[in-house]
């Protein structure tokens, strides 16, 4: 904003010419260039530094930091600073001096009459609500969301649902549903652009069938860096079974860098007792029930990928009965550890076709605890010499149980 000044400039032509100098100086004014040419008269504006730059630039040296203040670490509570929009709740037409413009905020013609200029009562009502509305744009809103999409951490992303992977040609992502399980910040030094910052994700993305993919992707844009993941995991799916559809096949463990995973199948009902990113993983591929223990560095990565790991060195019953050319036989503790036959093999061999020294230990879990869910092969008929504990920690008993029926 600034006002105009007239002068006439000859009349500083002489001595007084030093006054306008002094004058320009101390009030920034701007003279015209056809004014300081012809030395006639001429117009003066005063120029503000508020009309130099947009409010865009204005606003964000009040709500953000420099590049050098965030390498030194300040405003690390600039988020919370909004811009206000000045313009809201305004009206065109309308303003502190409360005049009718017909044709700008009232019809030109009222039935036969026409409406002519008039100023109105000034309108102190309309001034407080402006102040009101400006003063609650100070206060910071956090993003609301509901229970259900909320992630590990409140409105933060990791954990927070973004939705199906984009379809490749024709092929449609129907059911699927990806999770976020890491975003960060990384940056990258180079020769020629300095240092270069980027975003950095992990997504998991799966149907709740079994079927399921991860990947990392990494861009400039946080959308970008999103939206990519996303996709990659899509491309990237595989193909976990699933007993009875809720839990793993046997207790295992996974190791992936210095980070080991130990995993205990649990019955139905027992539900997710596992590190949050491991629980997101089984949310998205159905998997209900499970524990798993974590030793070592808790890297996102290291977690996922040994996770995924151990699922896909997974061995179904009928592959450790054709393995080994026995019977498979689950005790459970619900079913009073009654024998349950849950895989045949093609060719059953007889007891005299196992040998005294065959390692027949298909457990994968080491250092567990003891009442773990037992199988054991035996053959058709539960011979005493053809039941074998697969390795769990006090079996024997259970074993014998089983020779006496």
């Amino acid at each position: 904003m600034g006002f105009k000044v007239t002068v006439d400039c000859l009349q500083y032509k002489s001595s007084k010419e030093s006054r306008l100098v002094w004058f320009i100086r101390e009030f920034k004014v701007t003279i015209c260039p056809w004014c300081q040419e012809t030395m006639s008269s001429s117009t003066m504006l005063m120029r503000s530094w508020y009309c130099l730059v947009p409010a865009e630039e204005i606003w964000k040296g009040v709500t953000s930091v420099s590049n050098a203040g965030k390498k030194r670490g300040r405003g690390k509570g600039m988020g919370k600073k909004t811009a206000k929009n000045l313009n809201k709740g305004q009206i065109i037409g309308v303003g502190r001096a409360n005049i009718v413009w017909p044709g700008l905020n009232s019809p030109v013609m009222r039935g036969r009459e026409l409406v002519r200029q008039q100023k109105l009562p000034e309108d102190l009502e309309r001034q407080k609500a402006l102040l009101k509305m400006r003063d609650e744009m100070k206060t910071f809103r956090s993003l609301k969301l509901s229970p259900l999409e909320r992630g590990w951490s409140g409105t933060k992303m990791p954990g927070r649902s973004i939705g199906v992977p984009d379809p490749v040609g024709e092929d449609t992502f129907d059911g699927f549903d990806t999770k976020v399980l890491e975003m960060k910040t990384v940056f990258n030094m180079k020769g020629n652009h300095g240092r270069k910052r980027r975003l950095s994700v992990l997504v998991v993305t799966g149907n709740s069938r079994g079927l399921a993919g991860f990947a990392l992707g990494k861009a400039v844009d946080t959308r970008a860096a999103l939206r990519k993941a996303k996709n990659r995991a899509g491309q990237k799916l595989m193909y976990i079974e699933r007993y009875n559809e809720h839990t793993v096949f046997h207790d295992f463990f996974t190791q992936f860098g210095k980070t080991k995973v130990f995993v205990t199948k649990k019955p139905e009902g027992h539900g997710l007792i596992c590190h949050r990113a491991i629980k997101t993983i089984c949310e998205v591929l159905g998997i209900k029930d499970l524990y798993a223990k974590i030793e070592g560095p808790t890297n996102l990565q290291h977690i996922v990928k040994a996770f995924f790991l151990g699922l896909l060195q997974q061995k179904t019953h009928e592959q450790l009965a054709e393995e080994k050319g026995l019977h498979v036989v689950e005790f459970r503790k619900e079913e009073d550890y009654f024998p349950t036959v849950v895989a045949s093999p093609s060719l059953c061999r007889s007891q005299d076709q196992i040998q005294p020294n065959e390692v027949l230990d298909f457990t994968q879990v080491f250092k567990m605890s003891a009442d773990k869910e037992v199988f054991t092969l035996c053959q058709k008929e539960f011979g005493t010499d053809d039941i074998v504990n697969i390795g769990h920690k006090g079996a024997e008993g259970i074993n014998n149980a089983c020779v006496e029926q």
